[in-house]
């Protein structure tokens, strides 16, 4: 019986942050440290004919003005005719986007900096510039994701019975994490070390190996703890190889931190996106074609795609569909990954098509989705390593009450308010990166786990500590987990809802490793009670290996150990997807039950009830399981009522750069949320049986509001998000 594995279990570092001593990255005490601050551009696109730094290199601490003319090289210098492009900071005179960094102020103080920062002025020659992606629909290109059609889906349609044609909009969104970027740098000799708020150690390593022409081995990057990242801090962003630029030219330490507003341009965001979804079903609702045309915007020098359709050919059985991809250049900075990339803006507009589709055929929404259930995955033929999205849908329905569901829309009410109930469902990856990870285990019967992953939240240090004690048969406190730095063994970015299977799967291993080297010692002696034994027949537990089938006949570890003159024992294992795999389609779904209150009057729209049911394998911390589910849905909200970053198109400015005006979910916006999981045994997907979650639990969201907004109003809202001024 697991001791930990799938019990409550609290956060082993939350002393540490509650008390502070937990550090971020722009806490680290570094001696006779300058502060940099940066000076952005003002203008989309041209070229800077002037940058006058002559005041602000007068003012008062300030120790250099970094901008094109003088800033140290980053990159490769670019052939003599080749058109300039934007992959470093303060390397030409070209400007790609409003926001851009045209000069890196240093000076002794934080304040000082920023003061300088304003008197630096700048002269630019504007060229014309496009930042709406309405604009260069004509100009998109496919995106290297596509897959090929399957069948005949145009002629399909034309056949099918009930069809529903719609465009869906989504605007740009931006990360809002509570912990500014920054990072630190200090060099000594030709050895670099950057504390970086990063989702990758190694990504940044290499980035910055690169950039600055120094052998990865000769850099250290450090990020222990990450306040928020989702996404934001995945690629490696231009602040660190700035820091570090300035750093080898001052000969001294350089922190640089990121206002709020600076941020809206440091680290992308999720892309605008337009959709064009048409559905035909024959009158018993069974799809007869599928047809997913997206479009979202990238920057004008470099290519980025989230997938928005990836997941979304694998959801519904249907013999004829087709979802491409198209990416269009922009004059912005490079959108990101950002929580449940593509998928949960695929899902908006797909399952907000489910839900016209259902309506058209005078049909139950959850009725028109068990109709047209997968089975097996629609785009391989591979069966599922497992799937329990049906009863998600059963238990999700039972515990919301959706048989006592009125469907024609504005027919339920609250007083004046009126009442709406709209559901969907939610698909995301199964998958598993390779992964190390390090133990050491020493007599006294404790041990040090590292693994050069990141906590962004979700809990890594808590999820890892666990499995450590549950296969070393330690107890929590007696396991210290180390992350966040290149000198711990190599381990993917803390992204794609991975790094439990991936990260867990390593620590796993190395613990069955240790498992197996004291098996052999204790094996050299002729008598012991496990001669015999193999390693999958013993475990270790409170201090003893014992077997498995009968636990009085096993050793003392430590008496073993010092008997053999063993001081510790130290294990690096590196974990790989197992072939088994590729027999199947690996998949975490869910199901969203949401009911809205709206004001006929106002527009105001309440989320007033959640129920998400989740399918994502084993759960290992139902305590942090749920608590990530909760986070998704209050995302979700978030995307489908309030958030939208707004551009000034005759600029290409992003206008609400601020949490005054960028709005996210405060307390007063949230309500009764209910998270349940449906847990699924599956040997196959990895040794640990879990599928990710943290970006599951937003997908469907946004779409089960916007047909719950139209169950209550009778209107339709295609763009988010869903604000008063739509629906009066």
């Amino acid at each position: 019986m697991a001791r930990y594995l799938g019990k409550g279990t609290t956060r082993v570092d939350g002393v540490a942050k509650v008390t502070g001593k937990a550090k971020y990255t722009a806490e680290f005490r570094v001696p006779h440290v300058a502060y940099g601050f940066v000076v952005l551009s003002t203008v989309a696109k041209g070229r800077i004919t002037a940058i006058d730094t002559r005041e602000a290199e007068q003012a008062a601490g300030v120790v250099r003005v970094f901008t094109h003319l003088n800033a140290g090289r980053l990159g490769k210098a670019p052939a003599a005719d080749a058109e300039p492009q934007w992959a470093w900071p303060l390397q030409s005179d070209r400007v790609f986007f409003n926001g851009q960094p045209i000069a890196l102020v240093v000076a002794e103080s934080y304040e000082q900096a920023r003061h300088a920062a304003r008197l630096v002025k700048a002269s630019y020659q504007s060229e014309a510039h496009t930042t709406a992606l309405e604009a260069v629909l004509d100009k998109a290109k496919p995106s290297s994701d596509n897959t090929p059609p399957r069948g005949d889906p145009d002629k399909a349609l034309q056949a099918a019975a009930v069809k529903v044609d719609a465009e869906y909009h989504i605007p740009i969104n931006h990360h809002n994490p509570i912990e500014p970027h920054a990072a630190i740098a200090l060099w000594e000799g030709d050895k670099l070390t950057v504390f970086d708020k990063t989702q990758e150690v190694y990504g940044v390593q290499k980035h910055l190996a690169e950039g600055l022409g120094v052998p990865a081995e000769n850099i250290r990057v450090v990020s222990p703890f990450v306040g928020g990242a989702f996404g934001s801090s995945l690629k490696p962003n231009y602040y660190p190889s700035l820091t570090a630029m300035a750093a080898r030219e001052l000969k001294r330490p350089v922190k640089l931190v990121l206002t709020r507003a600076q941020m809206f341009t440091a680290h992308g965001y999720r892309p605008q996106t337009i959709q064009k979804v048409r559905l035909g079903a024959d009158a018993h609702g069974k799809l007869q074609a599928m047809v997913q045309e997206a479009f979202h915007n990238t920057s004008s020098f470099e290519t980025f795609s989230d997938n928005t359709t990836g997941f979304l050919k694998q959801v519904y059985a249907c013999e004829n569909l087709n979802m491409p991809l198209k990416v269009a250049a922009t004059d912005l900075a490079t959108p990101t990954w950002m929580r449940a990339p593509g998928a949960v803006s695929g899902m908006f507009a797909l399952e907000s098509a489910m839900d016209e589709l259902a309506y058209a055929l005078k049909m139950d929404p959850m009725e028109l989705r068990l109709v047209n259930y997968a089975e097996v995955d629609p785009e391989s033929g591979k069966p599922f390593s497992s799937k329990a999205l049906r009863e998600c849908y059963r238990l999700g329905a039972e515990k919301f009450g959706w048989k006592n569901r009125k469907p024609e829309p504005r027919s339920m009410r609250d007083g004046k308010l009126l009442v709406g109930w709209g559901m969907a469902s939610s698909v995301w990856g199964a998958m598993q990166m390779p992964a190390s990870a390090k133990i050491t285990f020493r007599p006294d019967g404790t041990a040090t786990v590292s693994s050069a992953t990141s906590d962004i939240g979700p809990g890594t240090y808590t999820v890892m500590t666990m499995i450590a004690a549950e296969f070393l048969g330690l107890q929590l406190d007696q396991v210290s987990f180390e992350l966040g730095d290149t000198r711990q063994p190599k381990a993917p970015a803390q992204g794609g809802s991975w790094t439990t299977s991936s990260v867990g799967s390593a620590v796993r291993g190395a613990a069955l490793a240790i498992t197996a080297k004291l098996l052999a010692l204790a094996q050299r002696d002729a008598h012991s009670p496990l001669q015999g034994a193999s390693a999958d027949d013993v475990e270790m537990l409170d201090g003893r290996l014992q077997r498995k089938s009968d636990t009085a006949r096993g050793v003392d570890i430590a008496g073993l150990m010092r008997s053999t003159g063993t001081d510790e024992i130290t294990e690096v294992y590196q974990s790989t997807p197992s072939p088994e795999r590729d027999k199947y389609a690996s998949l975490a779904h869910g199901a969203q039950f949401v009911e809205v209150k709206v004001d006929p009057d106002l527009g105001t729209v309440q989320v007033t009830r959640v129920i998400e049911i989740t399918a994502c394998g084993k759960i290992l911390n139902p305590l942090a399981s749920h608590s990530q589910e909760i986070g998704g849905v209050v995302w979700g909200i978030g995307m489908a009522l309030e958030e939208g970053t707004e551009v000034d198109h005759r600029t290409g400015r992003f206008m609400n750069a601020n949490l005054q005006h960028y709005h996210v979910p405060v307390n007063a916006d949230i309500h009764a949320i209910e998270t349940v999981f449906v847990e699924e045994d599956d040997t196959i997907v990895n040794p640990l049986g879990v599928k990710g979650m943290g970006e599951l639990g937003m997908v469907g969201i946004p779409a089960a509001i916007a047909n719950a907004v139209y169950h209550a109003t009778g209107k339709r809202i295609r763009s988010l998000p869903i604000t008063p001024d739509k629906l009066l």
